[in-house]
């Protein structure tokens, strides 16, 4: 089938034509997707945190709240990248499976691929894939490994940050830089001991909005979806141009790494036959 015919039918609810197709923007043939489509606004929701945080419940839990108010919803589960077939390793995820049945969900795994910050390099275009084909929201849930994890902040609105009562973890994320891009703290597993005192933890290190959740039991869930509302309403053509901007030199950096010139202006500095500023003028193709 061509990509317009692919199109046409996931159109029409074709989860495998969708599946082919997010297939295509991930390899070679992006760019010939990409030019088949015209640009549609959607919701793009972000989660990350620790691992443990209970990302991929929150994420359940969000599709069924979306859900029961009339929006076709997408999942994309950012994977880390398998060493030896470079595909996803947790496919599409066991605790989402109450939606597999649904024709208005769709979950999709994407591989990272090695590409810094915690997300593929495939997921500006898989987003807007998934919008031409008439989702009104994305929820995007990264790979949860600390400091790279800000890159989601260049895709998502908001930036939902989980993290766990106890042991430190609102210390442990502002370290790892998780706080400087958080748009809403959640306190997940709220109900277990500690979780009070991280919210105060939290306080002290941010000014963000900061909720409490049981995900698990779908406790602080309307809470969580109203909050992320106001934010999007408060969403500004500054906010997107700055998110735009981020997420340019990030997929730019990638394309910079794979340039085979890299290795030998590396060696070229570490010999001291040139210095790195230099180095650098070359390989962006400057004099």
């Amino acid at each position: 089938m061509t990509i317009d015919e692919l199109l046409a039918a996931a159109r029409t609810g074709s989860v495998r034509a969708a599946g082919r197709l997010l297939t295509m923007v991930e390899d070679d043939r992006r760019d010939e997707v990409l030019a088949a489509l015209d640009p549609v606004p959607v919701r793009v929701v972000g989660v990350t945190g620790p691992p443990g945080a209970g990302k991929s419940t929150t994420v359940g839990v969000l599709v069924t709240a979306y859900r029961e108010r009339g929006f076709r919803v997408a999942v994309l589960a950012v994977d880390p990248s398998s060493p030896y077939s470079g595909g996803a390793l947790l496919g599409d995820r066991i605790r989402m499976a109450a939606h597999v049945n649904d024709p208005d969900v769709l979950i999709r795994s994407l591989a990272a691929r090695g590409h810094l910050g915690g997300l593929s390099a495939a997921v500006p275009a898989a987003i807007r894939l998934l919008a031409a084909l008439g989702y009104d929201v994305v929820l995007l849930e990264s790979v949860g490994v600390g400091q790279s994890e800000i890159e989601i902040a260049a895709v998502a609105d908001p930036t939902v940050v989980l993290l766990n009562p106890g042991g430190g973890d609102a210390i442990q994320a502002a370290k790892a830089g998780l706080l400087e891009v958080a748009d809403l703290l959640v306190v997940n597993k709220a109900d277990r001991e500690g979780a009070d005192r991280t919210v105060r933890d939290l306080k002290a290190e941010t000014d963000v909005p900061i909720l409490m959740l049981v995900a698990s039991k779908g406790e602080g869930v309307d809470a969580l979806m109203d909050a992320i509302e106001l934010h999007q309403r408060a969403d500004s053509g500054e906010r997107r141009a700055a998110r735009a901007r981020s997420q340019i030199l990030s997929l730019a950096l990638s394309q910079l790494r794979s340039l085979p010139e890299l290795d030998d202006l590396a060696a070229a500095v570490a010999d001291g036959s040139t210095d790195p500023y230099s180095a650098a003028a070359r390989l962006l193709g400057r004099p």
